[in-house]
């Protein structure tokens, strides 16, 4: 039977992505109300800018004063999409004091403050939900917390910026260089004015934190993600992966480290096999490979930002959350018992793509070849041209930690015959 009280819904929000859940729960009013088992009412409206018209919302629930709103107590959930550290963490904060459960998109402060805000919704008695932080419309957060529970996830590699992968994905298929690729992201509206936090790497770190955190039931923050943004890729790099059967990818990468006592996350540009699932990934997709013990390799693809995508993920949370209010229940909240150390980048081993650029004369094969011996980086294949006494080298390594390529390329940049390091590009997804 069917409750006729309905659940009362505070949005935090009300931009591309809030206006987006303002119309689904109105529009599909009586869909929600059916799977929840009970219907839901927008109870307010806290935004910035009351003036502005918004269309299918009664200006009557329209607040500028969003602490008022959250503290209300007839509140049974806060859905906050405003992003930012503040005041979205003391808005959170105050909604699980007051009653509420959390329906979240902030991939920012879950990062940063992820542990903190589990701990004051459990110790309210309250969910705190946010597939739409990582990934938008795709289902990612649920199947690692909940459908791979039983499981032990080894590894998780993922496009997870939109922005990143159209920029990339440009210059791989037209041969258009990094600005030219951005500018037409920045026309089609994939990237912002300011796309600093996409192609820096930013954006990816936070949600790279997340996963790891989720993955190997470790606290991940923000700071303990290595990030490199993608803004030194250039055109000569793609045609260096195409002539070794890759592409490249700003790929978020978590993973447990060599003999699993610690685990890895970070975020930089890859070449990765053109036989690998994520290589097809297009455009402004994203896509997610998820490497497990028992249900091996699964992979995650849709799309991953914008305001339907990402109001789809939130109100798949809402639903959840609503559930679990009628049933007096909580869902699964942090899991964090494997309490696993996060190691450094210098502890990462992944294979290596390099290109030097060298004098071109005798012996200077053999000197390289014997820096790379003398750091113990195996070599796996070398490329050379050369003309007018000016060559460029290309080397691609065996797997070989950070820390031993770091003490490799330091040495060779004080080589003589060493001109400069043109680029240097890991090689991951074998």
């Amino acid at each position: 039977m069917m409750r006729t009280r309905p659940l009362k819904v505070a949005l935090l929000g009300c931009g591309v992505v809030g206006s987006e859940v303002a119309r689904i729960m109105t529009t599909h009013a009586a869909d929600l109300a059916a799977r929840i088992g009970a219907p839901v009412e927008l109870a307010g409206v806290a935004v910035r800018r009351p003036g502005k018209v918004r269309e299918g919302i009664d200006p009557k629930l329209v607040t500028t004063d969003a602490t008022a709103l959250v503290k209300r107590g007839d509140i049974d959930v806060v859905v906050e999409v405003i992003g930012g550290i503040e005041p979205a963490r003391s808005l959170i904060t105050t909604a699980f004091e007051h009653g509420a459960s959390v329906v979240s998109a902030n991939k920012a402060l879950l990062a940063q403050d992820g542990a903190a805000l589990h701990a004051t919704a459990e110790e309210h008695g309250r969910d705190l939900y946010y597939e739409a932080a990582v990934a938008g419309a795709i289902p990612l957060i649920r199947p690692l917390r909940e459908s791979l529970a039983g499981d032990k996830v080894n590894r998780v590699l993922g496009i997870v910026n939109g922005t990143t992968n159209f920029i990339l994905d440009k210059m791989d298929s037209t041969g258009a260089g990094y600005q030219e690729a951005l500018d037409e992201a920045t026309a089609l509206g994939y990237a912002e004015a300011d796309p600093t936090a996409d192609v820096e790497g930013f954006d990816a770190a936070a949600k790279a934190a997340i996963l790891a955190g989720i993955a190997f039931h470790s606290r991940v923050r923000l700071d303990d993600v290595y990030r490199e943004g993608m803004t030194e890729v250039t055109a000569a790099d793609f045609r260096s992966a195409k002539e070794m059967g890759c592409t490249i990818k700003l790929l978020a990468i978590c993973e447990r480290a060599e003999g699993g006592q610690s685990v890895t996350a970070r975020v930089h540009p890859a070449m990765i096999p053109l036989t690998h699932p994520l290589a097809s990934v297009r455009g402004a997709y994203n896509a997610v490979f998820v490497e497990s013990d028992a249900s091996g390799q699964l992979m995650f693809y849709g799309p991953g930002a914008g305001g339907a995508p990402t109001a789809s993920a939130v109100l798949g949370d809402l639903v959840a959350v609503c559930r679990n209010r009628l049933g007096g229940a909580t869902g699964p909240g942090e899991s964090a018992y494997a309490a696993l150390p996060v190691s450094g980048m210098g502890d990462v081993v992944t294979r290596y793509h390099i290109s030097l650029d060298v004098a071109d004369k005798p012996g200077v094969l053999a000197q390289v070849a014997t820096v790379f011996a003398e750091h113990g980086v195996s070599i796996d294949t070398v490329r050379q041209q050369g003309k007018d006494g000016e060559a460029s080298l290309v080397v691609v390594t065996h797997r070989a930690s950070d820390a031993s390529l770091s003490g490799t390329v330091e040495a060779l940049r004080k080589l003589d015959t060493v001109r400069g390091v043109a680029s240097i590009m890991r090689v991951e997804g074998e």
